[in-house]
């Protein structure tokens, strides 16, 4: 039983297989850390079969289904043991017009387990929702999911929020998400385009000067 095997049983979406493979390996010690590090690697993998046109929609939500049942299994084990000090919070959430939530669900369980303190905002979240939550919460890193094509406005329109509010200088934005790029994140005003949530919990590390 290793980390290959419970990332070939994801990528091959052999559902019951990667279940009994995240309890074994929770009970042999493997950390929920390593273990869902594997799991990510495993999502890249039908990732790139999606792009290559190898998978279809439906594998990629069949994989997406399994990786968060993966989740649920790890969260008491992410959270658990000896609390450590919150590195810092961040604002994240899936921007107006969007109602998925797979990718921002990953990146948020990653960044507890790092360390951080996460105001999850849900879908469908309009600029003035970011705007209040990083004024309440006074987050140094704002994180936005975008699906859909037709939401990039709605990442901008945040950005653009956060300026109009005098707080654009005070955090640090990052966006994510199946259709985004490195140029999608620059033309709407973004700091940071995370390919995955690994990416983004280095970049919010670095932000946070840890």
């Amino acid at each position: 039983m290793t980390g290959e095997d419970l990332k070939t049983a994801l990528y091959k979406l052999e559902e019951e297989k990667v279940y009994g493979l995240v309890k074994k390996q929770l009970g042999s010690g493997v950390s929920a850390k390593e273990i869902l590090k594997t799991c990510q690697g495993g999502m890249k993998v039908v990732g790139d079969l999606y792009k290559k046109e190898e998978y279809f929609v439906a594998d990629l939500m069949y994989a997406g289904e399994i990786m968060r049942k993966v989740m649920k299994l790890l969260e008491p084990h992410m959270r658990g043991g000896d609390k450590q000090e919150k590195i810092g919070t961040i604002v994240i959430g899936t921007v107006k017009g969007d109602i998925h939530d797979l990718g921002k669900d990953v990146v948020i369980i990653t960044l507890q387990g790092n360390g951080f303190e996460v105001v999850d905002l849900g879908v469908d979240v309009p600029a003035d929702k970011f705007v209040n939550a990083v004024r309440e919460s006074k987050a140094h890193v704002v994180g936005m999911s975008v699906f859909l094509t037709s939401c990039f406005e709605s990442v901008t329109k945040v950005v653009d929020a956060l300026q109009k509010a005098g707080l654009r200088d005070k955090v640090k934005i990052m966006v994510g998400g199946a259709p985004v790029t490195q140029m999608i994140a620059q033309q709407t005003g973004c700091d940071f385009y995370g390919e995955d949530a690994a990416a983004g919990v280095v970049y919010a590390l670095k932000a946070s000067g840890a």
